[in-house]
């Protein structure tokens, strides 16, 4: 989940005009094969739908495999930082961030050849997931528990261009969009004292070129690339800068050469017509327009896309390349709403930001609570939370008990109701020290509250089909 709430406010937008002025060589143009104001805004608004996402998911290449100074680098490409902590409030580069699983960070380069995923056995459980990530942000594979067992393995992961047979001793082939990927690994930390079994699964996670797997001599070593330096704060001013570099990266395809061949029109992408940066004031500031305009079809969107259950927002937008079809508002919509977030056999994630009434979640005005009646608590073969953000940045929040979320492991030390229910306590300040157990720290604000189901029940009570499962995620009530 990725670029701020504020993501392109109309001041912040202003800033664009002075960013594109630097840019690269000045191509000759006449201006007659410029397109007209009313089209550049057209073709922005549709630019900014379809490329949020892939330049949400450049940004965070940037700062974690390519800037070593970006204060949220994790380690160069074909290499994995295994992160012996969850995510805290410290971790800003991925808005919504799990806190339920301490990650291992893996970017891939395919440019030079495949490179091989190896998983340890995992014990029966413990939840864990290879989530692999394209250019594109499609979900196009997965390694874990749910999708290939708990049993050890090594997996190719091949880049667009590659045309080989699957290897002796791999048990099986992910194809990616494009040639860099993110492979994000998901382990579960069961409470405090589990983190040495967590870190004993990481260090059985490794990522070899196929040359070294086979015991070949390595290929020769891909280019180095001087990549557009990029951070998740810069996007709002920077927006048309990034969407060209991520292009660069980004394999054209039937779905959607219609776009792209529009962008090169305004001079973004490898088919550019000409310099972006040559467009008159005029166009730009139309652009502008139509990019606000993007952004806010993308937040109605969001508040359409999902059904609402009892306040919560319940639906399913992550997938493949299939999955989407081109459907580029859905992919936008979800990237906002969570970039890097898992298919919905995966992981469930009904959100809200609002209580059981429709009224705005706000930690500085009330308190809140979320009961699970007997029987009733989320239906997984995994296990559950539910994690606290500000409304605004959707970061994780600050509290005096270093509490970001409740969990179904922590329920054998939270207290249940006389009638065997299940209630969380959310609120800024402590519900007292009886309660405690069963508090969610929220902001002194607005809030946004995220559910997550790790590999929900296929089968009643179930939150599958997404919107039209049986069981249903209780509403949260304001109490004071």
């Amino acid at each position: 989940m990725l670029t701020k709430r504020a993501l392109l406010r109309s001041a912040a937008m202003a800033a664009l005009v002075a960013a594109t002025a630097k840019s690269v060589p000045v191509i000759a143009q006449d201006k007659a094969e410029w397109p007209g104001l009313l089209e550049a805004k057209g073709i922005a608004e549709e630019g900014f739908i379809y490329g949020l996402p892939l330049v949400m998911n450049y940004a965070v290449m940037q700062e974690f495999a390519v800037d070593r100074n970006s204060g949220q680098f994790k380690a160069p490409f074909n290499e994995i930082n295994n992160m012996h902590q969850v995510a805290s409030p410290e971790d800003t580069a991925i808005i919504t961030p799990n806190s339920d699983t301490p990650y291992s960070i893996l970017w891939l380069d395919l440019r030079a050849e495949p490179m091989v995923i190896s998983v340890p056995t995992v014990e029966k459980g413990r939840y864990y997931s290879v989530q692999l990530v394209d250019g594109n942000t499609y979900n196009f594979g997965y390694i874990g528990t749910r999708a290939t067992g708990s049993e050890p393995g090594d997996y190719l992961v091949v880049g667009p261009d590659w045309k080989g047979e699957k290897p002796d001793g791999i048990k099986q082939v992910f194809s990616s969009t494009t040639p860099f990927v993110f492979a994000n690994f998901r382990t579960q930390l069961i409470n405090v004292e589990d983190m040495p079994n967590v870190e004993k699964v990481q260090a059985g996670y490794k990522a070899q070129p196929l040359s070294a797997f086979l015991k070949q001599p390595a290929l020769r070593a891909a280019p180095e690339i001087e990549f557009l330096p990029a951070t998740t704060a810069g996007i709002k001013e920077n927006f048309f800068q990034y969407l060209d570099a991520a292009l660069q990266f980004v394999p054209e395809t039937p779905r959607d050469s219609e776009i792209r061949a529009k962008l090169a029109k305004i001079g973004i992408g490898p088919g550019k017509i000409f310099e972006f940066k040559d467009l008159s004031l005029e166009h730009k500031a139309e652009m502008l327009i139509g990019m606000k305009q993007g952004n806010d079809k993308i937040d109605s969107w969001l508040t359409s896309g999902n059904k609402s259950i009892n306040g919560w927002n319940v639906g399913a937008f992550f997938g493949d390349e299939a999955f989407y079809n081109g459907d580029w508002l859905m992919r936008a919509g979800a990237t906002k709403a969570g970039l890097y977030a898992n298919d919905a056999v995966e992981a469930m994630y009904p959100y809200t930001r609002t209580d059981s009434t429709g009224e705005p979640l706000d930690g500085s005005k009330h308190n809140y609570t979320i009961t699970f009646a007997p029987d009733q608590l989320p239906p997984v073969n995994s296990f559950w939370s539910v994690t606290m953000y500000d409304g605004k940045s959707q970061f994780l929040v600050k509290n005096p008990i270093n509490r970001y979320l409740i969990n179904s492991p922590m329920l054998p030390g939270m207290k249940k109701d006389v009638d065997g229910s299940l209630t969380l306590y959310i609120q800024k300040d402590s519900p007292g020290a009886d309660k405690e157990s069963n508090w969610l720290p929220a902001p002194d604000g607005k809030i946004y509250l995220v559910m997550r189901l790790y590999w929900p029940k296929p089968t009643p009570p179930s939150i599958l089909p997404a919107g039209e499962g049986t069981w249903k995620p209780p509403g949260v009530k304001r109490v004071s």
